[in-house]
């Protein structure tokens, strides 16, 4: 096996001597560098290695978190071969000679250990020239989860990645990671399901140890080119080419508690508006005004239910940024507005590339700014995208992020609802994009390119955010690095018409779920080469059962509309997306509950069921919010597929009928539905009707449907009311209704309790608890006796608490 990470040149340090301890940790001259570490929480350690003696304090834009407010208690202890820094959760162990760091929880289990070679002796950082390299220890039998956007299988063991965002289907940039690949390598062909790299790198992942099933988490603050090989059986090695070493060191042993901890650290999703939940219609066409009006009136005629309308590449005067062709589209601010009228949103593409011409506002503007990046010898950079030779921002200075703000707030001024970044990796087409500098030239190409899309991001979020103080905010990027999540969602890019693409969006989605990233989606139907009725509906029951579901595909393919394969499948396809709308007020929960934990809104089961082995290496079935299981079909002509449902009661949505977990069971799987299961305990909001849009939809009635739990116990759901526009829901206007359902024996009770005051647009009077699994006896409600009317009990409700208690069988 060749070495992806070779280290027979590295220089290792090895001799600590001189050991200082600061406010927040120990600072250790070791050979010629200094060794820092930061108690930053008592489950996160930060430890950084010097260059020259001298500390890089932002390595990156990806940490947010306000580290100076929180002085967490730590010791040091000090003996002639070692110091070491304790937490109440952590310990990490320096080796002085040799040279060595060691991390292991208060319970004496190990979050890391450094890797001893064969002669006994240590690899805990090694540098050649720039570049730096750590080595660690691990089992054969260990899993590895994380890394953001990669393909493959969920569990990254086995394998070998690069942090390096790259436009995938470009072949004069994929070329450098095929090259001298074996034709037969799927890694070979970047429109497989195991080429490497992709659009969003982030440097951050978890080991999980087979022994006791423990996780720990590591974060590498560096946005250099970096590579993580897991392919060794008794060790993993991180490197990178560039920059300091930086690492958080998460202790939790939990996915959960890491994520929290992960996610503290680098920011969190903004709560979005409601309408970007909804359904999304794009294509890449060479649409007009006409046509565009056209298809929203064709979405509401055949009741689609449709939020959004996006519009490529070539709604612009020559690809030209923040322009309109205004031969097709002669009044647009006159569309927009007509389009609102019927509960569209409309969205447009912005690349970062601005066509190389003087006279052109955009252009010359920047120039006279000095906004855009540079060569090392002070010309402004040139690459090749849609509009030809063309300048890109300089993002990396505050005021090329304002300026690109600015023009964002201008371009929504016509009535626009959200901004989508493509092609910000940076893509540069034919021409290679190491002579791009930034910061006014100071810093190379290598420092900022994965960086790149997190800034244009943040540019483009905070000129909304100043255009539109009181509205939320929805930017839709191609690429990303640590901390995307703080200002746009994702999605997975170019991806293909296939049925191994739908498969692969599984895994890779939910990698990205669990680095931090919860607001992420494929491209519906596949946006490369042509769909087809059986392909298009599958992924459409699939997508709707995901954060972001936008269905989009190339310019020149068929159509993939809902309608475009004739009656059956448009029939099948509102059933779909009529189900995700009448889930949205559970799936608004899940995403409100991210932004303030952190946790998915498309789960990994090994996320709720660490100690589960089974989950460990599933990568066709997920949880949609926490208690809904989903099983999609990947595969042509499926009449049935294997689903493993873990501990608990589990409800077949589709059928009702019951099933106790931890086992495996053979799906029916026809064409009307996939597999869907709803956990028992649950208790599942849904709005009583299919809108047309979110927009001004305020229902009197919420449905609660409650999945009796075989199993006495307890299980907590949630409800979240807003205006799904504004931020008033951080002054209290809003009801977040926490349900608390308990079973003992016969007895079951359903306490609501309520937080918020409400807001004006709140128009519920009543839910309507729907029971499966069970037909009550007698019903309580706050302890006044209910006539018992079959499954149903109706509430009356506009935002109080209450206790329901049931007798069942």
């Amino acid at each position: 096996m060749a070495d992806l990470i070779d280290t027979r040149y590295f220089t290792r340090l090895e001799h600590a001597s001189i050991v200082s301890q600061t406010e927040r940790g120990i600072v250790v001259e070791v050979d010629h560098e200094l060794v820092r570490v930061d108690v930053i929480r008592d489950d996160i350690l930060r430890v950084k290695i010097s260059r020259g003696r001298i500390f890089d304090e932002q390595p990156s834009f990806a940490v947010c978190a306000d580290i100076e407010a929180i002085a967490p208690a730590f010791t040091v202890e000090q003996d002639a071969t070692t110091v070491r820094v304790r937490t109440s959760q952590m310990i990490l162990t320096l080796s002085k000679s040799p040279f060595a760091l060691d991390a292991q929880r208060t319970d004496g289990s190990v979050i890391f250990e450094t890797q001893r070679d064969e002669h006994g002796l240590p690899w805990a950082y090694a540098t050649l020239n720039d570049e730096f390299v750590i080595r660690r220890a691990c089992r054969e039998e260990d899993a590895f989860f994380g890394l953001g956007e990669k393909t493959g299988a969920f569990n990254r063991r086995g394998r070998d990645f690069t942090l390096w965002n790259v436009d995938v289907l470009n072949p004069s940039v994929a070329r450098e990671f095929t090259v001298g690949m074996d034709p037969a390598d799927p890694r070979a062909d970047p429109t497989s399901t195991a080429f490497d790299p992709y659009y969003i790198s982030i440097p951050f992942f978890y080991h999980m140890a087979e022994q006791g099933g423990q996780m720990a988490g590591l974060f590498f603050d560096n946005a250099y080119r970096g590579h993580v090989e897991l392919s060794r059986n008794s060790e993993y090695r991180v490197h990178f080419a560039g920059g300091q070493y930086s690492e958080y060191i998460f202790s939790s042993p939990t996915m959960r508690g890491i994520l929290e901890a992960y996610t503290w650290l680098t920011g969190r999703m903004a709560a979005p508006p409601l309408w970007a939940l909804g359904y999304h219609q794009c294509r890449w066409q060479r649409y007009t005004q006409q046509d565009i009006e056209g298809l929203a009136a064709r979405h509401r005629e055949k009741q689609i239910p449709c939020d959004g309308l996006w519009l490529d590449i070539e709604y612009m005067r020559g690809y030209r940024v923040f322009t309109w062709n205004e031969q097709a589209f002669p009044d647009a601010p006159g569309m927009l507005a007509r389009l609102a009228t019927h509960g569209f949103r409309v969205i447009t593409i912005i690349d970062p590339g601005i066509k190389y011409e003087p006279g052109y506002w955009v252009f010359d503007q920047a120039v006279e700014r000095d906004v855009l990046c540079k060569t090392e010898g002070g010309a402004i950079y040139a690459g090749q995208v849609w509009p030809g030779k063309t300048a890109f921002p300089d993002f990396v200075t505050k005021q090329g992020r304002d300026w690109w703000g600015e023009l964002n707030a201008a371009h929504v001024q016509s009535g626009l609802a959200g901004i989508w970044n493509d092609m910000n990796e940076p893509a540069t087409g034919e021409i290679p994009p190491a002579a791009m500098r930034f910061g006014n030239g100071a810093y190379s190409h290598e420092r900022y390119h994965n960086q790149y899309a997190l800034l244009m991001a943040m540019g483009t979020t905070d000129g909304l955010l100043r255009t539109m103080p009181d509205k939320r905010t929805f930017v839709l990027s191609r690429a990303g690095s640590a901390g995307i999540q703080r200002y746009a969602a994702n999605w997975l890019g170019d991806n293909g018409s296939r049925w191994d693409h739908l498969w692969m969006s599984m895994p890779m989605t939910m990698g990205l779920g669990i680095s931090g990233q919860p607001f992420i989606g494929a491209d519906v139907g596949g946006f490369q080469g042509n769909s087809n009725a059986e392909l298009l509906l599958r992924w459409m029951q699939y997508g709707t059962l995901t954060p972001f579901c936008r269905n989009h595909n190339e310019f020149g393919n068929i159509d993939q509309y809902a309608w475009a394969f004739g009656s059956v499948i448009e029939e099948l396809c509102r059933q779909a997306l009529g189900l995700r709308y009448r889930l949205l007020p559970y799936l608004y929960a899940a995403f409100m509950r991210s932004t303030e934990t952190g946790e998915p809104v498309q789960q990994p089961l090994i996320f709720a069921y660490q100690h589960d082995r089974t989950v460990r290496d599933l990568n066709d079935q997920y949880l949609l919010g926490s208690d809904l299981l989903v099983a999609p079909i990947f595969s042509s002509g499926v009449t049935a597929r294997q689903v493993y449902l873990p501990e608990g009661t589990w409800y077949n949505w589709h059928t009702g009928q019951c099933y106790v977990g931890q086992q495996f069971l053979v799906a029916a799987t026809p064409m009307d539905s996939i597999p869907l299961y709803a956990r028992g305990g649950a208790i599942i909001p849904m709005w009583p009707e299919v809108p047309p849009s979110t927009a001004d939809y305020h229902p009197a009635l919420i449905e609660l449907h409650v999945f009796v739990p075989t199993e006495d116990g307890t299980h907590v759901s949630m409800l979240h009311e807003d205006d799904g526009l504004t931020f008033a829901f951080r002054d209290g206007a809003y009801y977040r209704t926490s349900f608390t359902l308990t079973r003992q024996g016969p007895h079951l009770s359903i306490t609501a309790s309520v937080l918020g005051s409400g807001y004006p647009q709140h128009a519920r009077q009543s839910f309507e608890l729907v029971l499966h699994g069970a037909v009550p006896s007698s019903v309580r409600l706050d302890g006044q006796e209910l006539p018992v009317q079959g499954d149903r009990i109706t509430i009356a409700n506009t935002g109080a608490g209450f206790r329901c208690e049931l007798s069942v069988q």
